[in-house]
C-alpha cells in the first residue's frame, strides 16, 4: 500500500518534514591516524559526550556512518520529556526503593539538562516549555494517570493536573479520548535544528566530526584502542559508541557492528512520522491549545504535536513493526490521525519518514563501560533529552570528571539467549499489543 493521490501533496518528499529547514550536513574530515577520544555516533548523545568532553580539555573527533545527525537526532518528533515515561514503571519491584528513586531523579534532570544547554550553547532549535497532553486510551488508563500524578509533579518539580473527558478540548481537540493528564515539565523543538545547533556547538568548543565513517570494529591495542573502519584504522586513547537505535551492522544483526556486545542489548524499532499539509488559519489552535505536545497511553502508540511554525501536524507512531517504507506506512498514520481528528481526514500528507529508536530488555537508559568500551544507549523513544543526558554523564565518567554517581551508569544490561540485535520477534509482539489494545478499547 502506498499513499492515494488524493492524501499525497504536491511536491510530496518521502523524507523528514525538518531537513526542509535543517537537513544534516556533510562533513567530509580526513581521518586522522590518531585521536584522543574517538565518539562513534553523530546524534545527540554522542554531540553531548563530545562538547562536554571538549569542555573538559580532551581531544574529541566524532564519527558517523552517514551525515552526523542523519539519523534519530533530526527524525524524532521533537518532544522534550525527563522522567515522564520512567513514571509508568514500577522500579522498585527490580531495583528497591532507594536505587528506584535514584533512576527516577537522574532521568528527571534530563530536562532541566537540555533546557540549559539550549540556552547556554544559544542553540536556536524553536525551544518551547509547552507541556504534554497523555491522553488516555481508557478510563482505567485515566484513572493508572491520577494516580501518578501527584508524584510524577514532585519528581520533575513541574505541576501536572488531570482533565476529566467532558473538557479534553480545553487542552487537545479531540472527543476520542477518556480524559487525559497534563503535565507543565515537557516541552517541544525542531529536531532538526537541535541537531545542527548541538554539532556546531562542539565544533566550536573544538570536537572534529567526520561524517561517512562507518566503524566496523573496536579492538584494544597496547593502552589504547584499534578502530577498524570503511576509511582505515585509526587509534584512540578512549573510545564512546553511542548508535543507539542504529547499532546494529550493515548487513543486520551484531556482526559488522561497531560494539557486537551493545547491539545484542538493544531493540532496533522504526517509527514512522507524517506531516500534513499547511491548514487552514485557526484550526491548529483548536487542535492543540497551548501547542501542547501530546501523546497516547496505549501500547501501540501514537504521538503528535503542531509544527513548530504553527502551521501543520506532525503525527507520529508504530504504524508497522515489519520492515516497510514510509510511504506504505503513510496511509495507517493517517488513517489514525483522523480517527482522533476528523476534520483531517482530506488534509494531504507533504512529508512521509522513518528512524529507529532503541529500547532495552528492561524498559531502562544504559551508560556504562564493557571491555573498557565506553557506551550510552537506550531512550525507549524518548530519547531527545535523555540522549543528550546521557552523552553528557558518559563524557563526565570517561573523563573521571563526575562528582557523584549517576543511578543509570553499571546496572545490568540484560539481554535475551540467541538474540544478535535482530528483534525478528517484533511483528508477533507488535500484533499481539495492538489486539490487547483493542480489547481494552472495547471494554472500555
Amino acid at each position: 500500500m502506498s499513499i492515494p493521490d488524493a492524501l499525497r501533496a504536491p511536491g510530496f518528499a518521502a523524507r523528514p518534514y525538518w531537513w526542509d529547514a535543517a537537513e544534516p550536513e556533510p562533513r567530509d574530515t580526513p581521518l586522522p591516524g590518531r585521536a584522543g577520544v574517538v565518539v562513534v555516533g553523530g546524534g545527540y548523545a554522542g554531540l553531548s559526550a563530545a562538547l562536554t568532553l571538549r569542555r573538559l580539555g580532551h581531544e574529541v573527533l566524532v564519527l558517523d556512518a552517514e551525515r552526523i545527525g542523519w539519523g534519530a537526532s533530526s527524525r524524532n518528533g521533537g518532544a522534550v520529556s525527563g522522567g515522564l515515561k520512567l513514571a509508568k514503571t514500577d522500579l522498585a519491584k527490580q531495583h528497591g526503593e532507594a536505587r528506584a528513586n535514584a533512576i527516577m531523579d537522574a532521568a528527571a534532570a534530563s530536562f532541566p539538562f537540555i533546557e540549559e544547554l539550549i540556552a547556554r550553547e544559544a542553540i536556536d532549535c524553536d525551544y518551547v516549555r509547552c507541556g504534554r497532553v497523555s491522553a488516555a486510551w481508557t478510563p482505567r488508563d485515566y484513572q493508572g494517570m491520577a494516580a501518578r500524578a501527584d508524584r510524577l509533579a514532585a519528581l520533575t518539580g513541574h505541576p501536572t493536573r488531570m482533565v476529566p473527558r467532558e473538557r479534553m478540548r480545553e487542552v487537545l481537540g479531540s472527543d476520542h479520548y477518556h480524559g487525559a493528564m497534563v503535565a507543565d515539565g515537557a516541552g517541544s523543538l525542531h529536531p532538526g535544528k537541535y541537531a545542527r545547533g548541538l554539532a556546531r556547538a562542539a565544533e566550536r568548543a573544538g570536537a572534529v566530526l567526520a561524517s561517512g565513517v562507518r566503524v566496523s570494529g573496536i579492538g584494544h591495542q597496547g593502552s589504547g584502542f584499534r578502530i577498524a573502519t570503511d576509511k582505515g584504522e585509526l587509534m584512540a586513547d578512549a573510545v564512546l559508541v553511542a548508535t543507539n537505535g542504529y547499532s546494529r551492522g550493515p548487513g543486520g544483526g551484531s556482526a559488522g557492528g561497531a560494539m557486537p556486545w551493545l547491539a545484542k542489548r538493544l531493540l532496533p524499532i522504526a517509527s514512522y512520522i507524517i506531516a500534513t499539509e499547511p491548514l487552514e488559519p485557526g484550526l491548529i489552535e483548536r487542535l492543540f491549545p497551548a501547542r501542547r505536545v501530546a501523546g497516547e497511553s496505549r501500547r501501540v502508540l501514537n504521538y503528535f504535536r503542531a509544527s513548530p511554525d504553527g502551521t501543520r501536524v506532525v503525527w507520529g507512531g508504530r504504524a508497522s513493526f515489519r520492515d516497510v517504507s514510509p510511504e506504505q506506512a503513510a496511509p495507517t498514520l493517517h488513517r489514525m490521525m483522523s480517527e482522533v481528528f476528523p476534520e483531517l481526514a482530506k488534509t494531504r500528507i507533504s512529508h512521509a519518514w522513518s528512524g529507529n529508536v532503541a529500547f532495552t530488555f528492561d524498559f531502562l537508559p544504559h551508560i556504562g563501560a564493557q571491555d573498557g568500551v565506553h557506551y550510552a544507549a537506550g531512550c525507549q523513544g524518548s530519547g531527545v533529552a535523555m540522549a543528550s543526558w546521557l552523552g553528557h554523564n558518559c563524557a563526565l565518567k570517561l573523563a573521571g570528571a563526575g562528582n557523584q554517581g549517576f543511578a543509570l551508569d553499571g546496572l545490568r544490561f540484560p539481554t535475551l539467549p540467541t538474540y544478535d540485535g535482530t528483534p525478528w520477534f517484533l511483528p508477533m509482539v507488535g500484533s499481539w499489543y495492538r489486539v490487547r489494545d483493542r480489547l481494552d478499547r472495547l471494554r472500555a
